[in-house]
Protein backbone atom coordinates (compact mmCIF):
# COMPACT_ATOMS: atom_id res chain seq x y z
CA UNK A 1 0.00 0.00 0.00
CA UNK A 2 2.53 1.81 1.02
CA UNK A 3 1.69 4.73 1.82
CA UNK A 4 4.17 7.45 2.33
CA UNK A 5 2.01 9.32 0.23
CA UNK A 6 -0.94 8.71 2.22
CA UNK A 7 1.27 9.89 5.68
CA UNK A 8 1.76 12.92 3.78
CA UNK A 9 -1.70 13.47 2.97
CA UNK A 10 -2.71 12.84 6.65
CA UNK A 11 -0.51 15.64 7.63
CA UNK A 12 -0.19 18.11 4.13
CA UNK A 13 -3.74 18.18 3.77
CA UNK A 14 -5.16 18.77 7.20
CA UNK A 15 -2.55 21.68 7.66
CA UNK A 16 -2.30 23.42 5.01
CA UNK A 17 -5.83 24.58 3.65
CA UNK A 18 -8.32 23.15 5.65
CA UNK A 19 -7.26 23.94 9.20
CA UNK A 20 -11.04 25.14 10.45
CA UNK A 21 -12.65 21.96 8.36
CA UNK A 22 -10.40 19.64 10.21
CA UNK A 23 -11.04 21.30 13.82
CA UNK A 24 -14.48 20.39 13.35
CA UNK A 25 -14.13 16.91 12.07
CA UNK A 26 -11.50 15.80 14.45
CA UNK A 27 -14.16 16.15 17.03
CA UNK A 28 -16.45 13.92 15.18
CA UNK A 29 -14.62 11.29 13.96
CA UNK A 30 -11.06 10.85 14.10
CA UNK A 31 -10.60 11.60 17.60
CA UNK A 32 -12.78 8.89 18.27
CA UNK A 33 -10.70 6.62 16.60
CA UNK A 34 -7.59 7.25 18.20
CA UNK A 35 -4.70 4.85 19.80
CA UNK A 36 -2.61 5.73 22.61
CA UNK A 37 0.94 5.36 22.35
CA UNK A 38 3.36 4.38 24.51
CA UNK A 39 5.22 7.56 26.29
CA UNK A 40 2.70 9.73 24.58
CA UNK A 41 2.24 12.06 27.86
CA UNK A 42 6.35 12.80 26.67
CA UNK A 43 5.15 14.49 23.82
CA UNK A 44 5.12 17.68 23.48
CA UNK A 45 2.34 20.04 22.35
CA UNK A 46 4.75 22.33 20.22
CA UNK A 47 6.55 20.12 17.46
CA UNK A 48 9.27 22.61 17.39
CA UNK A 49 10.16 21.66 21.55
CA UNK A 50 11.04 17.94 19.74
CA UNK A 51 14.38 17.43 19.47
CA UNK A 52 16.16 15.31 16.83
CA UNK A 53 13.00 15.47 14.14
CA UNK A 54 9.60 13.91 14.45
CA UNK A 55 8.74 10.47 13.92
CA UNK A 56 5.22 9.56 12.20
CA UNK A 57 4.74 5.65 12.05
CA UNK A 58 2.18 4.85 9.09
CA UNK A 59 0.66 1.11 8.75
CA UNK A 60 -1.05 -0.39 5.99
CA UNK A 61 -3.29 -3.02 7.40
CA UNK A 62 -4.50 -6.00 5.61
CA UNK A 63 -7.99 -6.78 7.45
CA UNK A 64 -10.56 -7.96 4.85
CA UNK A 65 -13.77 -5.17 5.20
CA UNK A 66 -17.16 -5.94 4.42
CA UNK A 67 -17.63 -3.41 2.12
CA UNK A 68 -14.45 -4.86 -0.25
CA UNK A 69 -14.86 -8.15 0.36
CA UNK A 70 -16.02 -8.77 -3.48
CA UNK A 71 -12.88 -7.33 -4.72
CA UNK A 72 -10.63 -9.52 -2.72
CA UNK A 73 -12.03 -13.16 -3.11
CA UNK A 74 -10.41 -15.86 -1.07
CA UNK A 75 -8.16 -13.52 0.76
CA UNK A 76 -11.48 -12.54 2.62
CA UNK A 77 -13.49 -15.89 2.13
CA UNK A 78 -10.65 -18.27 3.30
CA UNK A 79 -10.91 -18.91 7.13
CA UNK A 80 -6.88 -19.40 6.98
CA UNK A 81 -6.59 -15.72 5.73
CA UNK A 82 -8.40 -14.56 8.78
CA UNK A 83 -6.88 -11.65 10.66
CA UNK A 84 -5.27 -8.30 10.28
CA UNK A 85 -1.46 -7.64 9.63
CA UNK A 86 0.47 -4.69 9.41
CA UNK A 87 1.06 -5.10 5.18
CA UNK A 88 3.19 -2.02 5.36
CA UNK A 89 5.48 -0.43 8.19
CA UNK A 90 6.65 3.39 7.06
CA UNK A 91 8.54 5.66 9.70
CA UNK A 92 8.31 9.42 8.30
CA UNK A 93 11.00 11.52 9.50
CA UNK A 94 10.66 15.18 9.59
CA UNK A 95 14.45 16.84 10.51
CA UNK A 96 14.93 19.46 13.10
CA UNK A 97 15.77 22.73 10.59
CA UNK A 98 16.07 22.64 8.22
CA UNK A 99 13.57 20.61 7.55
CA UNK A 100 14.08 17.70 5.55
CA UNK A 101 11.65 14.29 5.02
CA UNK A 102 12.80 10.74 4.99
CA UNK A 103 10.49 7.88 4.54
CA UNK A 104 11.72 4.56 5.77
CA UNK A 105 10.17 1.19 4.06
CA UNK A 106 10.20 -1.35 7.06
CA UNK A 107 9.86 -4.88 4.94
CA UNK A 108 6.78 -7.05 6.18
CA UNK A 109 8.82 -10.42 6.21
CA UNK A 110 11.53 -8.96 8.27
CA UNK A 111 12.36 -11.09 11.49
CA UNK A 112 12.72 -9.38 14.66
CA UNK A 113 12.30 -9.33 18.50
CA UNK A 114 8.38 -8.41 19.32
CA UNK A 115 8.11 -7.42 23.05
CA UNK A 116 5.13 -8.13 25.13
CA UNK A 117 2.12 -5.94 24.20
CA UNK A 118 -1.46 -5.55 25.15
CA UNK A 119 -3.90 -7.17 22.79
CA UNK A 120 -7.29 -6.54 22.18
CA UNK A 121 -8.76 -8.10 25.62
CA UNK A 122 -6.98 -5.76 27.55
CA UNK A 123 -4.11 -9.17 28.55
CA UNK A 124 -0.73 -8.78 27.85
CA UNK A 125 1.01 -10.95 25.61
CA UNK A 126 4.17 -13.09 25.77
CA UNK A 127 7.51 -11.89 24.22
CA UNK A 128 8.98 -13.34 21.04
CA UNK A 129 12.44 -14.04 20.22
CA UNK A 130 12.08 -13.56 16.28
CA UNK A 131 9.47 -13.40 14.32
CA UNK A 132 8.27 -11.62 11.42
CA UNK A 133 7.20 -7.62 12.27
CA UNK A 134 3.84 -8.11 9.92
CA UNK A 135 2.51 -9.94 13.41
CA UNK A 136 2.30 -6.97 15.65
CA UNK A 137 -0.69 -5.44 14.75
CA UNK A 138 -2.60 -8.39 15.49
CA UNK A 139 -1.02 -9.25 18.39
CA UNK A 140 -1.29 -6.29 20.34
CA UNK A 141 -2.61 -3.39 17.41
CA UNK A 142 -0.81 -0.27 16.55
CA UNK A 143 0.87 0.38 19.76
CA UNK A 144 2.48 -2.73 19.53
CA UNK A 145 3.62 -2.01 15.83
CA UNK A 146 4.85 1.07 17.19
CA UNK A 147 6.97 -0.39 20.00
CA UNK A 148 8.06 -2.95 17.84
CA UNK A 149 9.49 -0.78 15.33
CA UNK A 150 11.20 1.70 18.56
CA UNK A 151 12.99 -1.30 19.95
CA UNK A 152 14.18 -2.44 16.31
CA UNK A 153 15.45 1.52 15.11
CA UNK A 154 16.21 3.30 18.54
CA UNK A 155 13.87 5.81 16.91
CA UNK A 156 11.44 7.91 19.62
CA UNK A 157 7.93 7.13 17.96
CA UNK A 158 5.73 10.03 18.68
CA UNK A 159 2.96 9.67 16.41
CA UNK A 160 1.08 6.85 14.51
CA UNK A 161 -1.76 5.97 11.93
CA UNK A 162 -3.20 3.10 10.52
CA UNK A 163 -5.22 2.50 7.23
CA UNK A 164 -6.45 0.22 5.52
CA UNK A 165 -6.73 -1.44 1.92
CA UNK A 166 -10.07 0.24 1.20
CA UNK A 167 -9.11 4.01 2.79
CA UNK A 168 -5.96 3.55 0.58
CA UNK A 169 -8.27 2.96 -2.62
CA UNK A 170 -10.72 5.92 -1.27
CA UNK A 171 -7.53 8.18 -0.69
CA UNK A 172 -6.32 7.65 -4.28
CA UNK A 173 -9.55 8.30 -5.43
CA UNK A 174 -9.94 11.66 -3.55
CA UNK A 175 -6.78 13.30 -5.22
CA UNK A 176 -7.95 11.91 -8.84
CA UNK A 177 -5.21 9.17 -8.75
CA UNK A 178 -1.90 8.72 -9.34
CA UNK A 179 0.61 8.18 -12.45
CA UNK A 180 3.48 5.50 -12.34
CA UNK A 181 5.51 4.13 -15.07
CA UNK A 182 6.06 0.96 -15.54
CA UNK A 183 8.92 -0.40 -17.97
CA UNK A 184 8.78 -3.36 -20.09
CA UNK A 185 4.64 -4.50 -18.78
CA UNK A 186 3.66 -5.56 -15.94
CA UNK A 187 1.61 -8.82 -15.40
CA UNK A 188 0.91 -10.59 -11.98
CA UNK A 189 -2.21 -12.86 -12.07
CA UNK A 190 -2.53 -13.11 -7.90
CA UNK A 191 -3.43 -9.12 -8.39
CA UNK A 192 -5.11 -8.67 -11.77
CA UNK A 193 -2.96 -6.42 -12.91
CA UNK A 194 -1.93 -6.23 -16.83
CA UNK A 195 -0.30 -2.77 -17.45
CA UNK A 196 1.58 -2.41 -20.97
CA UNK A 197 4.81 -0.10 -20.99
CA UNK A 198 4.05 3.49 -20.50
CA UNK A 199 2.32 6.20 -17.53
CA UNK A 200 -0.67 4.83 -16.28
CA UNK A 201 -3.01 7.01 -14.06
CA UNK A 202 -3.94 4.33 -11.19
CA UNK A 203 -6.87 4.69 -9.18
CA UNK A 204 -9.10 3.06 -6.49
CA UNK A 205 -8.78 -0.44 -6.66
CA UNK A 206 -5.92 -0.36 -9.21
CA UNK A 207 -3.55 1.31 -6.81
CA UNK A 208 -3.74 -0.81 -4.23
CA UNK A 209 -3.39 -4.10 -6.51
CA UNK A 210 0.07 -2.08 -7.63
CA UNK A 211 1.13 -1.30 -4.23
CA UNK A 212 0.29 -5.13 -3.30
CA UNK A 213 1.97 -6.54 -6.30
CA UNK A 214 5.15 -8.66 -5.94
CA UNK A 215 5.57 -11.19 -8.50
CA UNK A 216 4.69 -8.53 -11.46
CA UNK A 217 7.96 -6.72 -10.88
CA UNK A 218 11.72 -7.58 -10.02
CA UNK A 219 12.47 -10.89 -8.84
CA UNK A 220 9.01 -11.25 -7.04
CA UNK A 221 10.31 -10.37 -3.48
CA UNK A 222 8.78 -8.61 -0.89
CA UNK A 223 12.10 -6.50 -0.99
CA UNK A 224 11.25 -5.36 -4.76
CA UNK A 225 7.67 -4.85 -3.71
CA UNK A 226 8.87 -2.09 -1.37
CA UNK A 227 11.04 -0.76 -3.92
CA UNK A 228 8.52 -0.69 -6.36
CA UNK A 229 5.97 0.88 -4.11
CA UNK A 230 8.55 4.58 -3.73
CA UNK A 231 7.54 4.78 -7.60
CA UNK A 232 4.31 5.21 -6.59
CA UNK A 233 5.18 7.28 -3.69
CA UNK A 234 7.73 9.47 -5.15
CA UNK A 235 4.58 10.14 -7.88
CA UNK A 236 2.35 10.83 -5.37
CA UNK A 237 4.25 13.23 -3.12
CA UNK A 238 4.41 15.39 -6.69
CA UNK A 239 1.18 15.43 -7.00
CA UNK A 240 0.76 16.81 -3.30
CA UNK A 241 2.33 19.67 -3.87
CA UNK A 242 0.74 20.08 -7.44
CA UNK A 243 -1.80 22.78 -8.60
CA UNK A 244 -3.82 19.51 -9.26
CA UNK A 245 -4.13 18.98 -5.20
CA UNK A 246 -2.15 21.50 -3.03
CA UNK A 247 -3.91 24.89 -5.48
CA UNK A 248 -7.08 22.98 -5.94
CA UNK A 249 -9.34 23.92 -2.16
CA UNK A 250 -12.27 21.54 -3.52
CA UNK A 251 -9.69 18.37 -4.02
CA UNK A 252 -8.11 19.00 -0.66
CA UNK A 253 -11.14 19.59 1.59
CA UNK A 254 -12.54 15.96 -0.22
CA UNK A 255 -9.00 14.49 0.85
CA UNK A 256 -9.47 16.06 4.00
CA UNK A 257 -12.79 14.09 4.74
CA UNK A 258 -11.46 11.01 3.22
CA UNK A 259 -8.73 10.68 5.45
CA UNK A 260 -10.12 11.71 8.23
CA UNK A 261 -12.88 9.53 7.73
CA UNK A 262 -10.57 6.66 6.61
CA UNK A 263 -7.21 6.97 9.28
CA UNK A 264 -6.94 5.73 12.66
CA UNK A 265 -4.56 8.16 14.63
CA UNK A 266 -2.72 7.67 17.78
CA UNK A 267 -4.04 10.28 20.29
CA UNK A 268 -0.97 12.18 20.13
CA UNK A 269 -1.96 12.84 16.17
CA UNK A 270 -5.50 14.42 17.40
CA UNK A 271 -4.64 18.25 17.80
CA UNK A 272 -5.54 20.25 15.06
CA UNK A 273 -2.70 22.56 15.87
CA UNK A 274 -0.03 19.93 15.71
CA UNK A 275 -1.55 18.92 12.74
CA UNK A 276 -1.02 22.35 11.14
CA UNK A 277 2.34 22.71 12.46
CA UNK A 278 3.41 18.85 10.94
CA UNK A 279 2.09 20.39 7.95
CA UNK A 280 3.74 23.35 8.01
CA UNK A 281 6.91 21.61 8.54
CA UNK A 282 6.40 19.77 5.47
CA UNK A 283 5.23 21.83 2.59
CA UNK A 284 8.28 23.66 1.89
CA UNK A 285 10.63 20.70 1.86
CA UNK A 286 12.04 20.85 -1.93
CA UNK A 287 11.77 17.37 -3.63
CA UNK A 288 15.29 16.65 -3.55
CA UNK A 289 14.63 16.54 0.71
CA UNK A 290 12.15 14.29 0.29
CA UNK A 291 14.00 10.36 0.52
CA UNK A 292 12.49 7.12 0.40
CA UNK A 293 14.71 4.50 1.47
CA UNK A 294 14.31 0.82 2.44
CA UNK A 295 15.66 -0.06 5.43
CA UNK A 296 18.62 -2.36 5.09
CA UNK A 297 18.02 -6.29 5.21
CA UNK A 298 20.19 -9.45 4.98
CA UNK A 299 19.26 -12.95 3.89
CA UNK A 300 17.65 -14.70 7.21
CA UNK A 301 19.88 -17.86 7.58
CA UNK A 302 17.33 -19.95 9.18
CA UNK A 303 15.61 -18.69 6.43
CA UNK A 304 15.87 -18.20 2.96
CA UNK A 305 12.33 -16.37 2.20
CA UNK A 306 12.74 -13.93 5.46
CA UNK A 307 15.34 -11.18 6.41
CA UNK A 308 16.98 -9.87 9.45
CA UNK A 309 18.24 -6.47 10.16
CA UNK A 310 21.77 -5.06 8.41
CA UNK A 311 22.28 -2.93 11.50
CA UNK A 312 25.98 -1.88 10.53
CA UNK A 313 23.98 0.29 7.15
CA UNK A 314 21.11 1.08 9.22
CA UNK A 315 23.27 2.49 11.86
CA UNK A 316 24.69 5.10 9.15
CA UNK A 317 21.13 5.75 8.44
CA UNK A 318 19.85 6.62 12.11
CA UNK A 319 23.36 8.55 12.56
CA UNK A 320 22.36 10.91 9.64
CA UNK A 321 19.21 11.26 10.23
CA UNK A 322 20.41 12.05 13.57
CA UNK A 323 22.70 14.56 12.80
CA UNK A 324 20.47 16.22 10.16
CA UNK A 325 22.49 15.28 7.29
CA UNK A 326 21.56 15.51 3.89
CA UNK A 327 21.44 12.26 2.80
CA UNK A 328 22.76 10.98 -0.53
CA UNK A 329 20.83 7.27 -1.60
CA UNK A 330 23.61 5.62 -3.60
CA UNK A 331 21.54 2.05 -3.57
CA UNK A 332 18.69 1.11 -5.76
CA UNK A 333 17.43 -2.55 -6.34
CA UNK A 334 17.64 -2.42 -10.31
CA UNK A 335 15.59 -5.72 -10.50
CA UNK A 336 12.41 -3.53 -9.37
CA UNK A 337 12.98 -0.15 -10.39
CA UNK A 338 14.73 1.76 -13.41
CA UNK A 339 15.66 5.68 -13.63
CA UNK A 340 13.78 7.08 -16.38
CA UNK A 341 11.81 9.89 -18.07
CA UNK A 342 8.45 8.53 -18.36
CA UNK A 343 6.41 9.90 -21.36
CA UNK A 344 3.61 11.97 -20.51
CA UNK A 345 0.12 11.05 -20.93
CA UNK A 346 -3.20 12.70 -19.91
CA UNK A 347 -4.86 9.14 -20.12
CA UNK A 348 -6.82 7.71 -17.42
CA UNK A 349 -6.04 4.21 -19.46
CA UNK A 350 -2.86 2.38 -19.91
CA UNK A 351 -0.73 4.21 -22.90
CA UNK A 352 2.92 2.16 -24.40
CA UNK A 353 5.66 3.64 -25.53
CA UNK A 354 7.92 4.87 -22.30
CA UNK A 355 11.15 4.13 -22.92
CA UNK A 356 13.30 4.71 -19.80
CA UNK A 357 16.53 6.79 -20.44
CA UNK A 358 19.21 6.75 -17.50
CA UNK A 359 19.56 9.51 -15.29
CA UNK A 360 23.29 10.84 -14.44
CA UNK A 361 23.45 10.47 -10.52
CA UNK A 362 24.23 13.88 -8.83
CA UNK A 363 27.00 14.52 -7.24
CA UNK A 364 26.99 14.69 -3.38
CA UNK A 365 27.59 18.35 -1.88
CA UNK A 366 30.27 18.28 0.40
CA UNK A 367 27.39 18.61 3.22
CA UNK A 368 25.92 15.55 2.19
CA UNK A 369 26.83 11.97 3.53
CA UNK A 370 26.59 8.63 0.78
CA UNK A 371 24.13 5.86 2.47
CA UNK A 372 25.39 2.73 2.12
CA UNK A 373 24.66 0.13 -0.89
CA UNK A 374 22.45 -1.62 1.10
CA UNK A 375 19.99 1.48 1.77
CA UNK A 376 18.67 1.29 -1.22
CA UNK A 377 16.04 4.10 -2.23
CA UNK A 378 15.09 7.18 -3.88
CA UNK A 379 14.39 10.97 -3.65
CA UNK A 380 10.73 12.36 -4.81
CA UNK A 381 12.79 14.21 -7.63
CA UNK A 382 13.62 11.15 -9.41
CA UNK A 383 10.97 10.11 -11.90
CA UNK A 384 11.55 5.79 -12.07
CA UNK A 385 9.31 3.37 -13.44
CA UNK A 386 8.75 0.01 -12.20
CA UNK A 387 10.58 -2.65 -13.83
CA UNK A 388 8.17 -5.17 -14.58
CA UNK A 389 8.12 -8.51 -15.78
CA UNK A 390 6.75 -8.01 -19.26
CA UNK A 391 2.78 -7.38 -20.64
CA UNK A 392 0.97 -10.84 -21.19
CA UNK A 393 -1.50 -9.07 -23.63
Amino acid sequence: MKFIGIAAAVVLVAGVAVTGYVVYDLSQTFTAKAVALDGQSSVPPDIGAIKGGVNMLIVGSDVCEPDFAAEFGNRCSDPENAGERNDTNLVLHISDSPRRVTVITFPRDLMVPIPSCTDAQGNPTSEMSKQPINVTLETGGLNCVARTIHEVSGLDIQFAAKVTWGGVMKITDAIGGVDVCVANGMSDPDTGLNLTAGTHTLQGYWALQFLRTRHGVGDGSDLGRGSNQQVYMSSLARKMVSSEVLGNPGTLLKLAHTVMSNVTPSTTLTSPTLLVQIALAMKDVPLDQINFVNYPVLTDPDNPNKVVPDENSADKLWAALAANQVIQVTGQRNDAVVSATPAPTDSATPSDGATPSTEPTPDPSSTSVALPQNVSGQSAAQQTCSNGNGYSG
